[in-house]
């Protein structure tokens, strides 16, 4: 047989593959950089200093939450904006614990503890704050401010460069002078 590259053993082969995936699991397992935190506590802080509020909404089984996590939450300067200028929350849409936000009490009612780490039943709480034109979709980045008033749910996987002028938007309050179009053109990347 012909071979254009060497033969790997196939144990040598599985023990690569396994090592290439141990810094993203890792990262997906909640080694993250950002400094996550529940939305009870985020927004008694945000009260108190002003800054706006960023939820990752994802689900246990979804491909592209786990891409977010490690590949962009995992990146050490979109980690270190958001540390600076978020209170930053992680939110399993399809959770069942009971989740309080502006004074109500939000609960999955058709959490199936059978289904837990698969498809499951939405949260109430995904419903309240993640909607996009009447769909959910994971994962979702909810944006906040620090009256935890929803600005801007932003549907889909996105790569450190491509969140970064959302983030500045958001975390920088642009949001309050000018909209997000005319922001994104004079956008320059802060990114090193």
């Amino acid at each position: 047989m012909n071979m254009r590259f060497p033969y790997l053993p196939s144990v040598a082969f599985a023990a690569l593959l396994i090592l290439a995936a141990l810094p993203a699991r890792a990262q997906s397992e909640g080694a993250s950089p950002v400094k996550w935190t529940d939305l009870a506590t985020a927004q008694k802080a945000a009260k108190k200093d002003g800054k706006p509020i960023l939820i990752d909404v994802y689900t246990t089984w979804c491909g592209p939450c786990r891409m977010l996590s490690a590949n962009t939450f995992g990146d050490q300067q979109t980690a270190d904006y958001i540390n600076s200028h978020y209170h930053p929350v992680k939110f399993d849409a399809e959770g069942r614990d009971p989740v309080v936000y502006n004074g109500k009490t939000y609960t999955n009612p058709t959490y199936d503890p059978a289904m837990k780490g698969s498809r499951n039943g939405t949260h109430d709480l995904t419903m309240a704050i993640a909607p996009v034109n009447g769909r959910v979709a994971y994962p979702t980045i909810v944006y906040m401010n620090s009256e935890g008033q929803v600005l801007a749910p932003v549907q889909g996987y996105m790569t450190p460069e491509q969140i970064e002028p959302i983030l500045v938007f958001f975390g920088d309050g642009a949001y309050t002078k000018q909209e997000f179009g005319e922001f994104q053109k004079a956008f320059t990347s802060r990114r090193k």
